[in-house]
């Protein structure tokens, strides 16, 4: 066990400086999340922030046990979640999926200037590369918010035994639903 590890035995500031550095680590995780469930950015950057407190205020409780990727995973996509749920309770404007607009119409994202899926693709892609990436993003986006996580998860290389610990799911569970999202996939992407 290493220092971003040990167990939270230490001082305010000790505890400060490695969760800074642990939330540095994994920023692009916070981003890609906020991303996964909104295409406003001022949104994305709200979710960020609210993913972001909710990590510190949790942070004692992570033991260091499982790695903090997939601790941080579970928290940050249940800030997502119940958000979503109280703005629906409260009956306030719900946060726009990616490629969603307010009707739940598909945007036009044919303006690649203004598409906000630009900053997710790879920019040492070829062309063709470019266009199969915006082609997944925009799938993606369509999916509910449980597939829509659990793909995301998936693409990053999870385990589905960590996968299911993030969504609260079985591994074989992970597995089947896995089995549909990429044969739903392929019927999607097929040219």
């Amino acid at each position: 066990m290493d220092a971003l590890t040990a167990p939270m035995t230490d001082t305010i500031d000790l505890r400060r400086e490695r969760f800074a550095m642990l939330l540095a680590q994994h920023r692009g995780l916070l981003r890609k999340i906020a991303w996964g469930f909104s295409d406003c950015p001022a949104d994305r950057a709200d979710l960020e922030q609210d993913m972001a407190a909710q990590l510190w205020a949790v942070f004692p409780a992570w033991d260091g046990e499982r790695p903090f990727a997939t601790w941080a995973y579970r928290v940050a996509l249940n800030v997502c979640l119940s958000g979503r749920r109280a703005t629906q309770a409260r009956g306030g404007r719900a946060m726009r999926a990616p490629g969603r607009g307010t009707s739940g119409a598909t945007d036009s994202l044919d303006d690649d200037a203004h598409d906000p899926i630009d900053h997710l693709v790879d920019p040492g892609a070829t062309p063709e590369q470019i266009a199969q990436q915006r082609d997944l993003h925009r799938v993606i986006a369509a999916l509910d918010p449980l597939n829509r996580a659990l793909l995301l998860l998936w693409l990053d290389d999870l385990p589905y035994r960590e996968i299911g610990d993030v969504l609260g799911l079985s591994e074989s569970n992970v597995g089947v639903r896995l089995n549909r999202l990429k044969a739903r996939l392929r019927t999607e992407l097929a040219p």
